[in-house]
């Protein structure tokens, strides 16, 4: 059993619940591991750029469980609230999404579940999670009920951590705010290329930032959807994109990123709207969890009746992209990078390609292989015939030529 009690990067101690608090939430924590049967259970707040796990019980030692500040890039965290996880993995060292993060080894994960706990006026706090280093094929949608039963139980006891979370909500404003009133947004463009010639047959824009003020793009959007800037920040580098492109030769397209809550608001489609053309493809994002399919693709018809082609990312990456596809029907499909990654070596990973490829074409798009960088990888996809791919072994991202 163990309770937070490092400090945090600025050396100001976190706001802990109080003893009477923290052994409730302790209680509770063990709760969840005596119902569901599991070896680890913890919770957690979301900040801008890291989460913090603030108590645990259970097995945390074995499976290297440490309180304090993790990367929040790379946990299962940030992609079960974009959607991109499902809220139960049974077995992690055979989920496609899972398999190949790094979370998955060093925490010794075999099975998981999550769910989300909230502050009293209903915004996203932290999760509730647990865990096991086997798999557990139990874990059932009756396990999400009773996690997020003790999710809202939780939620009354933790008071310090909430105050430290809206402290990070605070800070993460003023800096993206900043960024908006400077329009401190550089955008570099990565080639795509058509594999088997190896033309470039259009660029993707993408944003980055005075690391002073963040880390990495990652960090910048998660800050800002954070604090509720998440939509502004979108628009601001995708019309930073839009202005390159009367630069590009009549035969080169433009692909830019925004997320499906971007794409709802109007002034993000008169944007858009503005610069219709064949040209310009539109690359669904997947920072939040889409809960209104017929206006995102009442919004997108809008767009592709004016020529604008639609693309999905992250496709064999998890459930939510394969809903993209299914709801969303796009012309491009975009091969996630954890598949293309050793394709040349796992038989497993060129056979799904393989099938999503087919897939494709029986629907009328285009798949484009994200992430290449090795030759062996590059003759692998280009063998299996997908057409287009990107990746740092066919040209990383930077000027307009």
């Amino acid at each position: 059993m163990r309770t937070v009690s490092a400090e945090l990067a600025t050396g100001t101690p976190p706001a802990r619940p109080d003893e009477a608090g923290l052994a409730e939430i302790e209680r509770l924590l063990d709760k969840v591991r005596d119902q569901l049967g599991v070896e680890v259970a913890w919770i957690s707040t979301v900040g801008s750029d890291a989460l913090t796990v603030w108590a645990a019980t259970g097995a945390t030692r074995a499976m290297n469980l440490e309180l304090g500040d993790r990367d929040l890039i790379g946990s299962f965290c940030t992609r079960i609230l974009a959607g991109t996880l499902p809220d139960i993995v049974h077995d992690a060292r055979r989920h496609p999404v899972t398999r190949d993060l790094e979370v998955t080894r060093e925490l010794r994960i075999g099975s998981y579940a999550g769910v989300p706990w909230r502050s009293p006026d209903g915004l996203t706090t932290g999760l509730l999670c647990c865990a096991s280093q086997h798999p557990d094929p139990s874990l059932d949608q009756r396990s999400v009920q009773y996690l997020t039963l003790i999710a809202d139980l939780l939620a009354d006891h933790m008071g310090g951590p909430l105050a430290l979370q809206r402290h990070s909500v605070a800070t993460a404003r003023r800096a993206v705010q900043a960024v908006l009133e400077a329009r401190d947004v550089r955008m570099v463009f990565q080639p795509i290329v058509r594999l088997r010639d190896r033309a470039t047959v259009g660029y993707e824009a993408l944003a980055r930032f005075d690391p002073g003020a963040f880390a990495g793009p990652d960090r910048a959007f998660a800050a800002a959807s954070l604090c509720g800037l998440g939509v502004p920040l979108e628009l601001l580098a995708v019309r930073q994109a839009l202005e390159r492109l009367p630069d590009l030769p009549g035969h080169l397209g433009l692909a830019v990123n925004l997320s499906a809550e971007a794409l709802l608001e109007a002034e993000v489609l008169d944007t858009l709207l503005a610069h219709a053309s064949p040209r310009l493809t539109i690359e669904v994002t997947e920072h939040t969890q889409v809960g209104d399919y017929p206006s995102l693709t009442g919004a997108l018809d809008s767009l592709r009746r004016a020529g604008i082609r639609l693309s999905v990312d992250d496709a064999g990456a998890g459930y939510a992209s394969l809903q993209h596809i299914l709801q969303l029907r796009p012309d491009l499909i975009k091969l996630d990078i954890s598949l293309v990654r050793d394709v040349d070596t796992d038989v497993v990973k060129a056979a799904l390609a393989r099938s999503l490829n087919d897939f494709a074409g029986q629907i009328g798009a285009s798949l484009i292989a994200e992430g290449i960088e090795t030759a062996g990888e590059l003759d692998r996809l280009t063998g299996i015939g997908i057409e287009y791919g990107q990746g740092y072994h066919l040209a990383r991202p930077g000027k307009l030529p």
